[in-house]
């Protein structure tokens, strides 16, 4: 199936006459009855009858008429926007995001897409997960950044990559000088965690249990910038997804964490079977590459 079969479908279901659909896709009768049996033929089934000197939709013309005219209609809209001297995108962007992603992440692709699109809105609100999925499925946001939700129903999680989280210490803390540890190696500890309301909690308490480990967390918090003060000025350890640990915060020292490592899956939240408008599916985009550039480059080479 090509798309120019979709768009004399769609000129004849319209006008259902073969005249004045040829006149309006330019080509002839012939060409376009051939083009439409081409269609049938490849679909297994009638698509329009003529009755007298009329013709009409069949059961199966009707049905596939609505979805072939919206999807010849978003794809004209996106190939207007490629073209020269189309304008700005304009509209609004709705964002849902958790704290870890809008420490970085959501300002660096914010600027980018206000630098290619000045004339699109942006709207950015750090929520909880649970909130970004029950926001989006009321249609209050566009999209949301987090991790998977526990009850995606009515929503599409779209992965963008893989995360490990990692032990943080201040550099003069015991554990400083390791290259790597093993979780087992914790057991009383001392740490600052997420609170356990958080699925990154529960995920790291399964991992411990694995290991047969039982740190001591003498602190819980909400948000990873305040944990991360905190273990600058103590004796107290805390595990974070590694691109929550600002490069340029002096004192901490990352070492990976083994056996198991534990390793968090962020992406793209979407509502099930919507179109998104243009500057939606633009930031989409750029939040693509920057995510994937960003755990790149703190992967290193190799």
């Amino acid at each position: 199936m090509e798309m120019r079969h979709l768009r004399y479908f769609v000129a004849l279901a319209d006008c259902l006459s073969f005249t004045r659909a040829a006149e309006r896709v330019h080509v002839t009768q012939s060409t376009l009855s051939h083009q439409i049996k081409q269609l049938e033929d490849e679909l297994g089934q009638p698509l329009f009858e003529r009755i007298g000197k009329k013709v009409v939709t069949t059961e199966a013309g009707e049905l596939l008429r609505s979805f072939a005219s919206r999807a010849l209609k978003e794809v004209d809209q996106g190939v207007a926007l490629l073209k020269p001297g189309a304008g700005n995108l304009t509209g609004r962007v709705r964002i849902g995001a958790t704290h870890t992603f809008n420490i970085g992440l959501i300002p660096e692709c914010v600027a980018q897409f206000l630098a290619r699109h000045p004339t699109v809105r942006i709207s950015v609100e750090e929520l909880a997960a649970e909130v970004i999925a029950a926001r989006l499925a009321a249609g209050e946001l566009d999209l949301g950044i987090s991790y998977r939700p526990q009850d995606p129903t009515g929503l599409w999680f779209e992965p963008l990559y893989n995360e490990e989280m990692v032990l943080v210490v201040s550099t003069g803390h015991p554990l400083a000088g390791r290259k790597r540890i093993r979780m087992v190696e914790l057991h009383r500890q001392d740490l600052v965690l997420v609170s356990s309301s958080f699925s990154t909690r529960t995920m790291l308490d399964e991992c411990f249990h694995a290991c047969g480990a039982e740190p001591t967390v003498v602190a819980e918090m909400s948000t990873v910038a305040p944990m991360l003060a905190l273990v600058a000025r103590t004796m107290i350890g805390s595990i974070v997804a590694i691109n929550a640990v600002p490069e340029a915060m002096a004192g901490l020292k990352v070492i990976p964490l083994e056996s198991p490592t534990p390793v968090r899956t962020p992406g793209i939240l979407w509502r099930l079977g919507e179109s998104k408008p243009a500057a939606v599916q633009s930031f989409a985009v750029i939040l693509r590459k920057t995510a994937l550039s960003n755990s790149l480059r703190r992967e290193g080479p190799g």
